[in-house]
């Protein structure tokens, strides 16, 4: 396959997570459509760093997937102290973080 075809299914693949973020307002869908954004990046570095070959790419999606997963960690977090505390969680009517 060629550098285009992994670009375009990386291009695609941004977009629905673009899609998701700005079309939903359950936080779990934004969260998943964070993490298919950040798999679509992940898939640019590693064809990118195949067709280059360099390593680059791929240490660079090493971070990614870690700063990924702190970000799981601490947005479930945060979803379940909200739903603990309102029993819901819609985006729009989340003011309680609001100092």
């Amino acid at each position: 396959m060629s550098l285009s075809a992994y670009l375009i299914m990386s291009a695609i693949l941004f977009t629905i997570g673009v899609v998701g973020v700005l079309i939903r307002r359950n936080p779990l869908i934004i969260f998943m459509s964070i993490e298919l954004m950040l798999n679509a990046v992940n898939l640019s570095f590693v064809a990118l760093s195949h067709f280059l070959d360099s390593a680059d790419g791929q240490m660079f999606v090493f971070l990614v997937l870690t700063v990924a997963a702190a970000e799981v960690v601490v947005g479930l977090a945060l979803i379940v102290s909200i739903f603990r505390t309102r029993h819901a969680i819609d985006v729009d009517d989340m003011n309680i973080l609001r100092g």
